[in-house]
């Protein structure tokens, strides 16, 4: 007859800190770390940036160059994090390279492109729309040129930034603490909490983005990998603003569309953009249609995350 081995009972400090599972930190502390790093980052970086730039006199350069500052913060914190508190390699975060990479980007901006172009035309065909002019009517070759390859610059570090901390680090270490449908749903209501602070901002407004951090979140739960939801951020914020002339999640940028909306904001979202209003859900649901025949061979291994 074998003995049951004796588990030795672990302390107060142990169960409050450690992981039960493996010799890691719990999520909750990881994360807190986490984002303690990004806020010393940011503060060292910023006032260092001060010292040689003033913001303020170009809008589309301070977007760029607060991309960059994103980029350094995210990608530093986030690596220290995953690599040193999680006990895991960045890669596994999602970040494999390889063909099918490039496919998903690339997809998952074709996607969102037909998203935003629903949400164009059915604006128009209701009336709430009314077209006024393109941009290169009135405006030199050059400065349609500059302001589209500007804000696809800047439109590409935002997806990358944003999903690598939501749907990447949030997300996953979330799940890792509780399981992926709460990482899932605590990592979108982060994702839109964090847009309150745009432009024209309100609770409806932060509601609609995080539906579509929901959306974003089913492109990396279909493939296992970021490269999805990547693509279909950059997509969703370069169509919306410059091809289809919305505002950007509360912001105004550069537009090749010029028109005027007038129809009810509840619907439209008014000067936020297509997200605080109902327009939205119809064109997430589309996405999610496109997403799922574009994934549906594709098995998916994924760690689902256990309880802590």
């Amino acid at each position: 007859m074998t003995e049951t081995p004796i588990i030795p009972k672990r302390s107060i400090l142990a169960r409050i800190f450690i992981s039960s599972n493996e010799p890691r930190l719990r999520a909750g502390w990881r994360l807190l770390l986490q984002t303690l790093l990004m806020i010393i980052l940011a503060v060292i970086l910023q006032s260092v940036l001060g010292i040689f730039f003033i913001p303020g006199k170009n809008g589309s350069v301070d977007l760029f160059i607060g991309q960059i500052l994103e980029l350094v913060i995210f990608l530093t914190s986030i690596y220290f994090a995953r690599r040193f508190l999680d006990k895991r390699s960045f890669i596994s975060l999602g970040l494999q390279i390889n063909r099918r990479a490039v496919g998903d980007v690339l997809v998952g901006i074709a996607i969102t492109f037909v998203m935003m172009g629903s949400i164009y035309f059915v604006e128009v065909a209701a009336g709430w729309l009314t077209f006024k002019s393109f941009a290169w009517q009135n405006q030199s070759a050059e400065t349609v040129l500059t302001g589209v390859l500007t804000f696809l610059a800047v439109f590409t570090f935002v997806g990358w930034n944003e999903e690598l901390l939501s749907r990447g680090y949030h997300l996953q270490t979330l799940a890792s603490g509780t399981n992926l449908f709460w990482g899932v749903v605590i990592s979108s209501s982060l994702f839109g909490l964090a847009h309150l602070g745009n432009p024209n901002a309100t609770w409806v407004s932060a509601a609609g983005i995080f539906f579509a951090g929901l959306f974003l979140a089913y492109g990396y739960l279909r493939t296992g990998q970021l490269w999805l939801s990547i693509g279909l951020h950059i997509g969703w914020n370069f169509f919306e603003g410059v091809i289809f002339g919305f505002p950007v999640s509360g912001l105004d940028i550069y537009r090749l569309i010029q028109h005027q909306i007038h129809g009810p904001e509840i619907w439209t979202g008014g000067a936020f953009g297509p997200e605080a209003g109902l327009i939205v859900l119809p064109a997430l649901g589309l996405g999610a249609v496109l997403i799922y025949f574009y994934t549906h061979n594709r098995a998916v291994v994924q760690e689902r995350g256990v309880a802590e």
